[in-house]
């Protein structure tokens, strides 16, 4: 009687220890902040700039993105609204694009226009800024990510008005 007791109990034990790690669910994945830069600059006949911006997902989950609001800073000079709407499925630690088409400033322009004549020896600073949407996949709904980038463009060789 005593050893039936004793297995009763154990079998107690470990229907409670295997409840308790079901109700636990798959771990938690890391969630980081995104990367936002850009790819290329094409300068458009009409006057626009079509930018290809980079998304890099550093988070240990796939996230699904669905829009940027920020701004371009060229330089010193005026920064410009970076706004565009999009469903990119992004996995972990893996990058994809996305294009906007903007209307740059004349000073704007001409700053990277003046880079082409300089060749690939030329560069122009830039930043980009602001929050990114997104979904990651064990959440039910999207939040908004802050992204920050510093970098160079310069004249692609052998592609008239393109920039990298």
């Amino acid at each position: 009687m005593g050893r039936l007791l004793r297995w009763m109990a154990l079998a107690a034990l470990m229907a409670a220890l295997l409840a308790g790690l079901v109700a636990c669910g798959p771990p938690r994945k890391s969630v980081f902040p995104p990367s936002v830069s850009i790819q290329e600059v094409s300068l458009r006949p009409n006057g626009q700039w079509q930018l290809t911006l980079r998304i890099q997902n550093n988070s240990y989950g796939g996230m699904d993105f669905r829009s940027i609001d920020g701004e371009l800073k060229v330089a010193d000079l005026v920064p410009v609204r970076l706004h565009t709407r999009f469903d990119l499925d992004i996995p972990a630690f893996a990058a994809d694009v996305t294009q906007i088409n903007l209307l740059p400033t004349p000073e704007m322009t001409a700053a990277l226009k003046a880079t082409a004549s300089k060749g690939s020896a030329g560069s122009l600073a830039y930043s980009v800024s602001g929050n990114t949407s997104a979904q990651p996949e064990q959440e039910k709904a999207a939040r908004d990510f802050t992204f920050h980038d510093n970098d160079w463009l310069s004249p692609v060789p052998g592609i008239p008005n393109t920039w990298r």
